[in-house]
């Protein structure tokens, strides 16, 4: 296929290598001057999605990708699929869905799940929303970009499936983290505490496969000073992202709300800015109850 790839940075960058790896021909373009192997670079977003079969957007928020949908879409011909790969608010995606459909295009909000290393090692896995025949045209590109691909539902469902799940994961980080230090406090050692949750009722993600805990399970951020697989200020965006999304759909989401203004407050007025988001359990350490 002929790809214009927009947004190259630590996410797009690898993704873009990848799909030129395997042979398409990818024309890319990002604000900053970069350079990707095998991918030959545009002057303007406009120019990479010229002519393009896909054209495939990693980018910060909804904001930027409203604007840059608003370059892209003109230029894009009938029948050619604008597959979003960012994380972004529901109605964003929806919203530029509903005009690449005006315009006689395909769209997929397609954000992913497996960070730095699964971008680089083509192991993402992509939660998709759009219709049956969008998903169709892009998922070739998702067998190599990533491990996975789940279509989730029409427009916005991508989006949904991706906030819900690191609602989730915000909420759980914390209360394993508090757990281990209140084992801390208790003269509970970690490596048992591990042994026991690991293979109990509290097992999970956060336990099993990215324990907050240095030198206790499988290596971790935790066992590197917690330089971030991911930052905390990117959970912090995405708890933000489903608590808008919850007052927009009038869900009640407490754990959300208070996993929020956690991360909020070891974001900007403590020292998480830069560090892993499981670097919430030094912060637990030095805390007693107040």
């Amino acid at each position: 296929m002929k790809i214009g790839f927009i947004g190259l940075g630590n996410m797009g960058g690898p993704m873009a290598a990848n799909l030129a790896k395997e042979g398409h021909d990818v024309l890319g373009f990002d604000m900053a001057s970069v350079t990707i192997a095998g991918v030959s670079m545009a002057g303007s977003a406009a120019e990479a999605a010229t002519g393009a079969d896909v054209v495939i957007t990693m980018l910060p928020n909804g904001q930027i990708l409203r604007a840059v949908a608003a370059e892209v879409l003109p230029a894009m011909q009938a029948g050619a699929a604008l597959v979003d790969c960012s994380t972004v608010d529901v109605d964003s995606a929806r919203a530029v869905a509903e005009q690449a459909t005006a315009a006689d295009l395909l769209f997929v909000d397609a954000p992913v799940s497996g960070g730095i290393g699964g971008a680089a090692g083509g192991t993402l896995t992509f939660m998709a929303g759009g219709s049956a025949a969008a998903f169709a045209k892009a998922e070739p590109l998702f067998d190599i970009m990533g491990q996975k691909a789940v279509h989730c539902g029409e427009a916005g469902a991508g989006q949904a499936a991706k906030i819900c799940n690191n609602m989730i994961l915000g909420v759980t980080m914390i209360a394993t983290c508090e757990a281990f230090a209140l084992a801390d406090k208790l003269g509970l050692d970690r490596q048992k505490m591990f042994d026991v949750v690991s293979t109990s009722s509290g097992y999970s993600w956060t336990m099993n496969a990215y324990c907050p805990a240095p030198g206790v399970g499988p290596q971790s951020p935790a066992d590197n000073d917690y330089k971030p697989g991911f930052a905390a200020e990117l959970m912090l965006k995405d708890l933000r992202l489903s608590q808008q999304a919850a007052e927009s759909a009038d869900a009640d989401t407490p754990m959300g709300e208070l996993a929020q203004a956690l991360y909020s407050k070891f974001v900007e007025s403590e020292d998480g800015l830069g560090m892993d988001f499981s670097a919430m359990l030094p912060r637990f350490e030095k805390r007693g109850r107040s």
